[in-house]
C-alpha cells in the first residue's frame, strides 16, 4: 500500500475510532510500532491498544478530527482536534484538545513510529477543577 493510501486509511480509522475498533490497530500499525504522547511511551500493538482502550474508559464521546496534513517521503504530520467529555466530571461540558502527530511508515504502509505533541498544561491541566485555577494564574503571571 502506498504511503498516501495508508495515510488516508489511517485518518479514516482515527476519525471513526470506537471501542470496538481498537483491535483494528493491526491494520494500520506494525507489530513493533513505537508510540509516545505526554503520558505514555510504549512499543508494540498490545501496548498501543491498551492506551486507546484506557482513553475510552476515561472520556465520553471521544472524536478525532484531522484538520491538516503535511506529507513527505519519510512520513507525515497530522494536525488534529480531539473532542471529548470527561467521565469523571459526570460527562460535563464538551472539551477540545489540539495537537500534532508525527508518523513514520514502513515499506508496507504501516505506522512504525507515532509521536503525539500536545500541551498537557494548556489542553488538560488548566481545565481541571482546582488545579486549573492555579495553572491559569501561573500562565497569567508568566505572560509578557
Amino acid at each position: 500500500m502506498s504511503q498516501s493510501n495508508a495515510l488516508d486509511a489511517l485518518i479514516a480509522f482515527y476519525e471513526t475510532l470506537s471501542p470496538e475498533q481498537v483491535r483494528q490497530f493491526s491494520a494500520h500499525y506494525a507489530s513493533d510500532a513505537y508510540f509516545k504522547d505526554p503520558f505514555n511511551e510504549v512499543r508494540g500493538l498490545a501496548a498501543i491498544e491498551r492506551i486507546f482502550t484506557h482513553m475510552f474508559r476515561q472520556v465520553a464521546e471521544p472524536r478525532f478530527c484531522i484538520i491538516e496534513r503535511v506529507v513527505d517521503e519519510n512520513g507525515a504530520m497530522l494536525v488534529w482536534e480531539f473532542h471529548y467529555r470527561v467521565r469523571l466530571w459526570g460527562r460535563g461540558e464538551a472539551q477540545l484538545m489540539r495537537g500534532v502527530s508525527h508518523l513514520k511508515f514502513n515499506a508496507e504502509g504501516k505506522v512504525i513510529w507515532h509521536r503525539d505533541y500536545w500541551d498537557a498544561a494548556e489542553e488538560l491541566y488548566a481545565k481541571l477543577p482546582g488545579i486549573g485555577c492555579i495553572m491559569r494564574r501561573l500562565k497569567k503571571a508568566l505572560a509578557a
